[in-house]
């Protein structure tokens, strides 16, 4: 057995970073994750700079931010950058490494330095690929082209229960097709693993037992800003977006949409307890870091929003849990640590726990030890729907350059940004050295927000709301073409 320790890496989708149990959450059930805390730590003001899928997503393998690996706007069909990845440095230095779900890059069969990778595309058949590893799978079992035929969009938010037998939801198969990766190991070599699921990413389809667990639990329901509860006053960045300028949930859809929601998210904790046992049984656990992250959260209906792309706390914020080897107490148990972390730290992390050599192209900085940044900046979007931030360890500024909006929050006071204070004379000084360092920060198409070097913005005077969503939250349909005999 080799004496360095094998990783499990874990990402979400769409799970924010107070949406777990041993952090205080009054409704999600997630007991794995607690007791990974409870084995290890968990960093409480982790954040992710681009709170969208494709970006972040980036940072998380390549270890530094938009503006190096050059993604700002989810572009689909930008290629991975020329860095090293971290499957292909863990490669580099002797390692295994095998990936299964959500990679989302292009080529979609781009292995980005994985030995190989399962991929799960969530039927993102305009990229060019017609069958992912997923919809070969159903097609084997008899089901064919029907993974979307539950009807839920994948950018929307009713609920249904999942429509197939249980071991057919895409939850599932990320788990078994990783253990089978884990039993089937060279024994010679550790190990990095990959498992990135789909979900909580809408459709909210959770198994039928899993809504029936929430079935008598109170739900709580979203929290509304004093600076939301106006439509005329919010930023019209804001009123921009594809999910704002419209309201189709009733407080009973809210309600549902959470219990379903929080159901994906118990049904995932859960599936990931047989990873663990795949470990433990193959006496593996002991000698295996975990680490657990989402590419963004997910608003949920907080301050009237949905999805991703903001940078209020349930967007941005995301969970890093992590669970080091036995032999490494001295990361600590039980441990609640409130430094400021982005994803572009995972990488070197990771390889700092395994003695794997960090690449100088990594910007990110190791969680162990006690080095700590000052404050994070975050993008994203170059269209009338942009947005930045600059938070440190008090305050967050968000800058919406349409219309020159600014809004500045005190989270060690106000965690759930209640109360916009950038009016607030008291705190000019804060609100004007924020402003600075986000100046600071600016490049590219950004620097036309900038008169004199003074933040101006873009007028907001002729931008549309987008009213309902045409594309039905991205709705798929039944997959036609896609049955017959399984071809690779």
């Amino acid at each position: 057995m080799p004496d360095r320790p094998n990783v499990l890496l874990i990402t979400a989708d769409h799970w924010f970073g107070r949406l777990i149990g041993a952090l205080g959450h009054p409704t999600v059930l997630t007991p794995t994750l607690d007791q990974l805390i409870g084995n290890g730590a968990a960093y409480t003001n982790a954040y992710t700079a681009t709170p969208s899928c494709i970006p972040a997503r980036r940072e998380i393998m390549t270890g530094v931010s938009a503006r190096t690996h050059g993604d700002r706007v989810f572009n689909e069909y930008l290629p991975m950058p020329d860095l090293p990845t971290m499957a292909q440095t863990f490669r580099d230095n002797g390692y295994q490494a095998f990936s299964v779900g959500k990679l989302h890059v292009y080529p979609q069969h781009d292995r980005i330095g994985f030995d190989d990778a399962l991929i799960n595309e969530e039927g993102r058949h305009h990229l060019g690929l017609l069958k992912d590893d997923y919809e070969l799978y159903l097609q084997e079992q008899g089901y064919a082209g029907q993974e979307a035929t539950h009807a839920m969009g994948h950018n929307d938010y009713s609920v249904r229960p999942w429509h197939l037998p249980e071991h057919l939801h895409q939850t599932n198969w990320t788990v078994s097709q990783m253990s089978r990766y884990i039993a089937r190991r060279d024994p010679a070599k550790p190990a990095f693993w990959y498992m990135s699921f789909s979900e909580p990413h809408p459709p909210i389809v959770p198994p039928e037992q899993y809504i029936e667990m929430y079935r008598d639990r109170e739900i709580d329901m979203p929290f509304v800003g004093e600076w939301a509860k106006n439509w005329d006053s919010l930023p019209s960045g804001i009123k921009a977006r594809r999910w704002s300028g419209r309201n189709p949930y009733s407080d009973d859809a809210v309600r549902l949409a959470r219990q379903g929601f929080y159901a994906m998210c118990t049904h995932l904790d859960h599936q990931i307890r047989l990873v663990i046992g795949m470990l433990r049984e193959e006496r593996l656990l002991d000698n295996t870091v975990v680490m657990f992250t989402s590419d963004h959260g997910e608003m949920l209906g907080n301050h009237g929003q949905w999805a991703k792309d903001l940078f209020y706390e349930e967007s941005a914020k995301i969970p890093m849990v992590l669970m080091p080897p036995v032999n490494r107490a001295d990361i600590g148990k039980d441990l609640r640590d409130d430094r400021l972390v982005v994803q572009a730290d995972i990488f070197p992390t990771l390889a700092d726990i395994c003695g794997v050599p960090i690449p100088d192209t990594v910007e990110g900085l190791s969680m162990i030890g006690d080095r700590k940044r000052d404050y994070i900046y975050g993008e994203h979007w170059e269209n009338e729907t942009a947005s930045r931030m600059i938070r440190d360890v008090q305050y967050k500024l968000i800058y919406y350059p349409l219309g020159n909006h600014f809004q500045l929050f005190d989270l060690e006071n106000d965690p759930n940004e209640l109360h916009d204070l950038a009016n607030d004379p008291a705190l000019s000084g804060v609100r004007e050295r924020l402003t600075g360092l986000l100046v600071e920060n600016l490049y590219g198409s950004d620097l036309a927000y900038l008169q004199d070097g003074v933040l101006v913005g873009v007028p907001d005077d002729d931008f549309e709301t987008r009213g309902y969503d045409r594309n039905f939250g991205g709705q798929r349909g039944w997959r036609f073409g896609t049955g017959g005999k399984a071809t690779y």
